[in-house]
């Protein structure tokens, strides 16, 4: 037996007390009608606690729960008791909601809560730059009404969990995105979006780089076994196809190895176990070394300039700086016709410096500019194989400058040439005090 009934009991039997020991003093009906009175006065007061417990369910919160009396008392507080468990446990539920939203806008991936419907409930930020959803104005929109894409819609419709879906230049645009369905709850889906654009772009690449390099390499190769079976076939007697043939041999020979030498220094730049090696570069006697050196490679062809406009060295890896200015210099007496002009400088720009060469050579059509600096992407591929060009120089130059916190600037013409820049930030500029303890120490 609780409380609450022990304590009826009691107040009726002290009711019913108090009446048989009226009833000999003062009558059977003063006795009945004291007993009644009580009746009614816990009625009353009953009814006054009912009142105050309705009165408050209009606005039901803890800090304005009823004081009560007697077994009222203990209700009201076992209320109060059971309110603040609910707010503590609502808090609580609120509190792991929001920490899993944050999580979800947190993710690198796009993140989508259907309902069995497919109506959408809750996305994150990278979900609606994915799908170009409005989180606040399409919750409860069918997400197919949005993602208009038939292969989606059908393994949206089909239930298709087992393999993720590629939506490739989604929207519109180069995005590459990766959609994978996963089912939770009772009939619940979720939609996990990646961007896989760079990814893809890797994949293309290697592919590329694989065909690329089989190209290049069957040519050489062909005309060395063709001449070696030929070779083998008159028994080496003939001293003719001898001297023809072994220039030819040696040529397509070295070409490969400068081809293998490219690609072993690409790999070089681009492992992260080669750090790069800070030391001060005079860049103005490299600068007058690489303008000697072109003037040997151009044997009087072209008009070769050199222009030092200031005397500031640079921090970084010589070798790097010296192969990265040394590919610019010879493209530029290669493809510069005889009696071409090359000019080649070094001066200071902003707060920065540029090495920089022009030449009126016979200049780039503006749609190839942003691919130069892919591996083998040639603009002339015949010219480029009669150069001696492996495809790869402005890729090495690419990756050297990058390592120097440095950018290639390239300008040109068809027609009218070309200006390539190697833009150096003023981080890597060294001071002259820093110059003359170099010079000292030397």
């Amino acid at each position: 037996m609780n409380g609450i009934w022990r304590r009826a009991l009691v107040v009726l039997a002290l009711s019913a007390l108090a009446g048989l020991i009226l009833w000999p003093m003062a009558g059977a009906v003063a006795a009945l009608s004291a007993f009644a009175a009580i009746l009614l006065a816990l009625v009353l007061l009953h009814l006054r606690h009912l009142a105050m417990l309705l009165a408050w369910l209009r606005n039901p919160t803890p800090e304005t729960i009823p004081q009560g009396t007697g077994a009222w008392d203990d209700a009201f507080a076992a209320l109060y008791r059971l309110l603040r468990q609910q707010r503590q446990s609502e808090s609580q539920l609120s509190a792991t909601l929001k920490d899993f939203q944050r999580a979800g806008e947190a993710m690198p991936d796009g993140l989508v809560i259907l309902d069995e419907a497919d109506r959408i409930e809750w996305c994150n930020p990278r979900a609606e730059q994915h799908f170009g959803i409005d989180r606040g104005r399409d919750v409860g929109q069918s997400i197919t009404y949005l993602v208009r894409h038939p292969q989606f819609a059908a393994n949206l419709q089909a239930q298709n969990y087992s393999e993720p879906l590629t939506l490739r230049q989604w929207r519109g645009t180069d995005l590459t995105l990766s959609v994978q369905l996963v089912p939770y709850g009772d009939r619940e889906k979720l939609v996990i979006s990646r961007d896989v654009t760079e990814l893809e772009r890797v994949e293309t690449v290697r592919r590329d780089f694989i065909a690329n390099v089989s190209h290049e390499l069957r040519t050489p190769l062909t005309v060395l076994c063709g001449f070696l079976e030929t070779i083998a076939d008159t028994g080496a007697s003939d001293n003719e196809l001898l001297r023809r043939s072994l220039p030819l041999m040696v040529d397509q020979a070295r070409r490969m190895q400068r081809l293998v030498d490219d690609l072993l220094t690409l790999s070089r730049l681009e492992s992260a176990g080669n750090p790069l090696r800070e030391e001060p570069v005079n860049v103005p006697d490299l600068v007058r070394t690489l303008y000697h050196d072109a003037l040997t490679l151009s044997a009087g062809k072209h008009r070769i300039s050199l222009n030092v406009e200031c005397d500031d060295w640079l921090a970084g890896a010589e070798d790097e700086l010296r192969s990265a200015f040394s590919n610019l210099v010879s493209n530029a007496v290669r493809y510069t016709p005889d009696a071409g002009e090359v000019a080649i400088g070094w001066r200071r720009e902003g707060e920065g410096a540029v090495f920089s060469v022009r030449d009126s050579g016979i200049g780039i059509e503006p749609r190839h500019i942003p691919r130069l600096t892919e591996r083998f992407y040639r603009v002339d591929r015949s010219r480029s194989r009669e150069t001696g060009g492996t495809g790869l120089g402005l890729a090495i130059v690419k990756h050297i400058l990058n390592r120097h916190q440095a950018r290639l600037e390239v300008v040109s013409e068809p027609g009218r040439g070309s200006r390539f820049g190697a833009v150096f930030p003023v981080q890597r500029l060294l001071a002259p005090e820093h110059r003359a303890q170099v010079a000292q120490s030397g």
